[in-house]
Parts: C-alpha cells; structure tokens; sequence
C-alpha cells in the first residue's frame, strides 16, 4: 500500500537531541520510590498535560508520587537541548516530503518552546507541547488535535519517536502511522497486534527520514 503522507510529527527529547541536564520529569522520577515507569506515568496525565505549575498541583504531585513537597523542585529553568548531530538533516529531507511538526510529552517548565522554534526552523512549521494541547502521549487526543489543526487525516500521518508505549501505540491508537526509533533497540516482546503491520522502525532520525522517503515513493508500501 502506498503512503500518501500529508504530516510528519517528530517526537522531541531522544529522537531530535537529549537535553543537557536533568529537567523536572527526570528529577521528579529520581525523587520517587515509585518504579521510574510509574511515576513517568503519573506525570504523563497530572503534570505534562498542565500549562502552569500551581501550589495545588505541586502538593498533589507531591503525593502521587510519595515525596515531601519541600523536594518538589520550583522556579526551575528549561535545560538546554543539544541536537543530535545528523537532527537539522533529517528535518530537512523530511520537509521535502510532508510539513514537519514536532508533537512532545513536557513539562511547562521544560518546553522553551520559542527557542526551540528558532533552532529548527524553517524545517519544522508547527511545535506541539502536551503542556499546551492539554494531552500526553500515548492519549490519541494529542496526534489526533494535531492532525485535525492541520486538516489531515490521521491515516495520512506519520509520527516519528523513540518511546514505544507514547509514540508507537498512542499514534497507532490514533490511527496514524508510526515509526519507531529503535537506537537498535529489539522491538518489545508483546508489540500490538491491532495495526502491527502499520509499524516501522529506524534506529535514528536520519535513518527514518530516508525510510520515510521510500514509503512515500509508488514502490514504498507497509508490508
């Protein structure tokens, strides 16, 4: 089957570069005795999905993830983001394929959006923080808010990311297309089964920017 790809959503932080230092998620997920994939969890639908962080939503934090409020970091600044090398590249070829946006779980302390905007322009046209859609990945809201603000279909777009309950099951949930930065990575062992030929895997963004080119192409199909 040939794509018709209309919309290319890129994943942010382990897909485009890392961040310099720990942001609130990563220092939040430390602080907790919760398993780290439990409190991530938490934070996905309590705190990524919030445009400020309120005394009331700290305490509830606070408690959700077993630590004293005192350790709830505040006025805390965004990290700086070190791209990946090869990031500005890939964005580019994939522009020439599909308007390219960026659709991320972050925190309002940690989105520097404008910034961001300015480092990846003019590849990338649209940023889409959880913290301003008001839904975490893997919620299908937010790819489908995404594609109804650019008047797609979700069939129509693809979402590239290295998280593979956020990015692979929340855009295949949504009824987009994902593809998965492995890093070389095996592919889970209970990979879903609704959608599962719709999954594609590269181990970076430019290997995923050169599959994306493919699948794009009459020859590229989803087998």
């Amino acid at each position: 089957m040939t794509h018709s790809v209309k919309l290319i959503s890129v994943d942010v932080g382990g897909t485009i570069g890392e961040a310099d230092s720990p942001g609130l998620t990563m220092q939040l997920t430390a602080a907790s005795p919760l398993p780290a994939a439990q409190a991530r969890a938490v934070m996905r639908g309590r705190l990524h999905t919030q445009p400020a962080i309120t005394d009331a939503l700290a305490a509830e934090l606070a408690d959700a993830l077993g630590i004293e409020l005192a350790d709830f970091p505040r006025d805390m600044k965004a990290a700086p983001l070190t791209l990946y090398p090869y990031a500005l590249d890939a964005l580019r070829q994939l522009a020439g394929i599909a308007p390219v946006v960026t659709l991320s779980n972050v925190t309002c302390v940690d989105a520097d959006t404008e910034n961001l905007r300015q480092r990846l322009a003019p590849w990338v046209t649209g940023l889409f923080s959880s913290c301003a859609l008001g839904y975490a990945k893997p919620d299908p809201r937010a790819f489908l808010a995404v594609a109804e603000y650019h008047g797609v279909a979700p069939a129509s777009m693809i979402h590239i990311g290295d998280d593979w309950a956020c990015d692979v099951l929340g855009a295949l949930d949504a009824g987009a297309i994902p593809v998965w930065i492995s890093k070389d990575r095996p592919i889970p062992d209970t990979p879903p089964t609704r959608g599962r030929q719709h999954v594609h895997v590269a181990a970076t963004l430019a290997a995923a920017a050169a599959l994306i080119r493919t699948l794009n192409t009459p020859e590229g199909t989803t087998s």
